[in-house]
């Protein structure tokens, strides 16, 4: 039964278009998420006092949530810069140059490689493996940084994430709350995921390439400096070395990959090995490379990939405490302030979606879509997937069939929307790897997703 909507309800939402509407603007959002942050906590203490301590515990709260992502792609940062700075990562990434000759093949390339590594142990460690490796590439043959950013993105946080059919996360908690099998779900997402894929990937590689005719996305001669630079440079290693390192990276890697499907390890826990390893690699390279002062070298790279790391999250923190109120974090900083038998602000509101529209085919492929993409705004994907599978099992009781496909459906609107295409916070991973933007990464994605889910939607009618 949902949940009565309250004032809070109504104040969240309204800073979420607020927020969207900001980012619409171009402009910088920290003020807004702010105020937002504070009046949610003014409406749910009644205290000026708990009020403004919340925004600094919201602050506290985000940062607690991201902290190992803000660390994994710290050392990946330190581990890219000491393969830059003595040559491994040239020595790498030429079979790849082989492969990929033009921006074409490097936006289709590098996402399907993407796609295919995410399957077995999800997007985030994936683009830490991958992003090292493949973005000079891209670079030397013309595809801009962005370009790689979407490419990763869409096929590995998009594609893979959304069917997850190795590791089968997502479906596993869909097909719960929607009270059918797993497997049915993952049938029924197979067409809704191809569709999905194909239409975003396609539409985004066209505005991609559009631009880049225009002149609008270039890679900068700054970006090509700094890897033909390396090559001009006398590198600390022996060539021996710099081979010895460079088949011995992805090696040590692939062994994680190997020890994350023996030991079961998923999400955090995969991201953390490759963490773990990244930090040996890069302790090996340095104290090989430098010798006496290579204790003095870790250090030094680590500080800088911590500076890279931090900021690239700071101008993200404040927008991402003012999600995290709409999940748990609003009562891990205010206290019990929701009504209740609410699961939380953004569970309520698509709730009451759900139970205020009429029961066809095609308004529950639409509903379904839409709290899927709700549920999602707490950047997470897999928070309210829950809620998606329970209120496919809702509409589909009603109409008296299509309740798997519903779940894939509503599985899918998540994933992209929360896990995440164009939540700029769920974006951090391919932004600080390809160090871009993250908010210019969202809004590249917008179109094609929002396309996508149309598409996709109206495919998913004909199949309930």
């Amino acid at each position: 039964m949902a949940v009565h909507l309250t004032f809070l309800h109504w104040t969240y939402l309204v800073f979420i278009l607020l927020i969207m509407g900001f980012m619409v603007m171009k402009r910088d959002t920290s003020l807004i998420s702010i105020i937002g942050i504070f009046v949610l906590g003014l409406i749910g203490t009644h205290s000026l006092v708990h009020a403004t301590a919340g925004v600094f515990s919201s602050l506290v709260y985000a940062i607690g949530q991201l902290l190992d992502i803000i660390l994994v792609i710290s050392v990946i940062v330190a581990l890219s810069s000491v393969m830059t700075k003595t040559g491994i990562n040239d020595i790498m990434i030429r079979p790849f140059t082989k492969l990929i000759k033009n921006p074409t093949l490097a936006f289709w390339v590098i996402g399907l490689v993407m796609m295919i590594v995410s399957w077995f142990f999800w997007p985030s460690p994936a683009v830490a493996l991958l992003g090292v490796i493949l973005l000079p590439v891209a670079l030397r043959v013309g595809l801009p940084a962005l370009g790689v950013a979407i490419a990763m993105n869409l096929f590995g946080h998009g594609i893979a994430l959304s069917g997850d059919y190795i590791i089968q996360g997502a479906p596993k908690l869909t097909s719960q709350a929607a009270g059918i099998s797993t497997s049915s779900v993952m049938v029924a997402s197979v067409p809704l995921v191809i569709v999905m894929g194909l239409v975003t990937t396609i539409t985004a590689f066209i505005l991609l390439r559009r631009d880049m005719k225009k002149g609008r996305l270039t890679v900068s001669d700054s970006e090509l400096a700094d890897i033909n630079n390396q090559e001009e440079k006398m590198s600390p290693l022996s060539k021996g070395s710099q081979h010895f390192f460079a088949l011995l990276i992805p090696v040590l890697l692939i062994l994680d990959v190997v020890g994350m499907l023996l030991f079961h390890l998923q999400g955090g826990d995969a991201t953390a090995l490759i963490g773990g390893t990244v930090l040996f690699i890069l302790s090996l390279i340095a104290l090989t490379a430098y010798k006496n002062k290579g204790l003095e070298k870790i250090t030094d790279y680590l500080i800088e990939g911590l500076q890279f790391g931090f900021k690239v999250f700071g101008p993200v923190i404040p927008i991402a405490a003012y999600f995290y109120m709409g999940d748990t974090g609003i009562t891990q900083v205010f206290g019990n302030v929701l009504p209740h038998g609410s699961q939380g602000i953004v569970s309520d509101l698509g709730a009451a979606l759900a139970h205020s529209v009429p029961v066809n085919p095609q308004v529950a492929a639409g509903t379904l879509t839409v709290v899927g993409a709700i549920t999602g705004l707490d950047g997470s994907g897999f928070a309210g997937i829950t809620l998606a599978g329970s209120i496919a099992h809702l509409f589909g009781a009603a109409i008296g069939h299509g309740i798997a496909t519903l779940t894939a459906l509503g599985q899918i609107a998540a994933i992209y929307v929360g896990g995440g295409t164009i939540i700029p916070w769920a974006l951090i991973p391919v932004a600080a790897i390809c160090k871009v933007d993250a908010f210019e990464l969202a809004r590249r994605n917008l179109i094609p997703v929002l396309i996508g889910f149309i598409v996709t939607t109206i495919v998913a009618m004909f199949l309930i």
